[in-house]
């Protein structure tokens, strides 16, 4: 392919990119999602219920159809599981969020306003789509593996959904949690736990993860997972001191957060350090010498680090013993 091919294909892709951006939203704007969100509809229900005109209604159908965010059934118009998953978590499809990108970067806006509490919050709802990333995460630390001692006992501080904690448990049969976080984070914490049966195994501590008191040297493995990188400087000392502190000696701290890779950084990559920008008051991604010293001079050792392939935002593992 010649270069003025691949610059035609680049332009045609971004233009596609942007008209897709506007399909949903003027399917959110119109009032369709929300219809087709109470079932399916004909394209004569949808445009009698919302006021619509057939032609230009029936055109964008055929367009969310093509994107995957429509699906059809004879007459009948559903929304697809895609869909589905915008409506619950994403119904502003990150407005919110990207909307004040460009008053950030002409420096209207004060990152300090953003609210951490909220941002960890988002997280704990929408963690379970990381399910698959978790088990490769447990796989790699060779949880209930052949020769390893069952039983761990595993602190997961800052716990969110515990997904990633729980992927642990599943493994390794034996395990406890001791899960620690707000109330919010919590409960879906809880649920998570019910979901796969590990209830008798699965403790809770509600508290800020940066204020808990009372934590003693006895956890075979410590758990930061999607939480340091998202608080400033002082911040990550202070969760790493109440990390550090809770592990045995011998004992590992996994931290699972976002890492800059040595390549050139991805589209997904880029995306998750803007949210970081946008939604934390001094979050930030850590390139891996970095987050090396960071774990160094906390007194731990034998640090060790792997990419999570499976994660769909190039999420990475970072261990270290105490």
């Amino acid at each position: 392919m010649s270069a003025q091919d691949q610059t035609l294909d680049q332009y045609h892709e971004l233009m596609q990119i942007n008209v897709v951006s506007h399909l949903l939203r003027s399917a959110r704007e119109t009032g369709l999602l929300d219809e087709l969100k109470n079932g399916q509809r004909t394209l004569e229900q949808l445009c009698e219920s919302l006021s619509l005109l057939v032609q230009p209604t029936s055109l964008l159908l055929d367009a969310l159809i093509a994107i995957g965010i429509v699906q059809k059934y004879g007459n009948d118009h559903a929304l697809s599981p895609a869909a589905q998953l915008l409506c619950s978590y994403d119904v502003d499809l990150g407005d919110a969020r990207w909307g004040q990108l460009a008053d950030q970067v002409r420096g209207r806006r004060k990152r300090s306003d953003a609210d951490s509490i909220r941002y960890f919050e988002q997280i704990a709802a929408t963690q379970w789509i990381h399910t698959p990333a978790a088990i490769q995460a447990a796989e790699i630390l060779n949880l209930g593996g052949e020769g390893e001692e069952l039983g761990l006992s595993i602190l997961d501080l800052g716990c969110g959904s515990a997904v990633w904690s729980c992927a642990m448990v599943h493994r390794d049969v034996e395990a406890t949690i001791t899960a620690v976080d707000l109330p919010g984070p919590l409960a879906a914490a809880i649920s998570m736990a019910a979901s796969i049966d590990v209830t008798d195994r699965f403790s809770v501590i509600e508290s800020d993860p940066l204020e808990v008191d009372g934590l003693e040297p006895v956890y075979d493995i410590v758990l930061l997972a999607q939480r340091l990188f998202g608080l400033g400087e002082e911040g990550q000392i202070r969760l790493l001191e109440k990390a550090v502190s809770a592990i045995r000696p011998g004992g590992r701290l996994v931290v699972i957060d976002l890492f800059r890779g040595p390549t050139k950084p991805s589209l997904a990559e880029s995306v998750e350090a803007l949210k970081l920008e946008l939604d934390t008051p001094a979050g930030g991604m850590k390139t891996l010498k970095e987050a090396e010293a960071m774990l160094g001079s906390a007194g731990l050792g034998q640090i060790q680090f792997s990419f999570l392939v499976a994660s769909r935002i190039h999420l990475g593992m970072m261990v270290a013993v105490r």
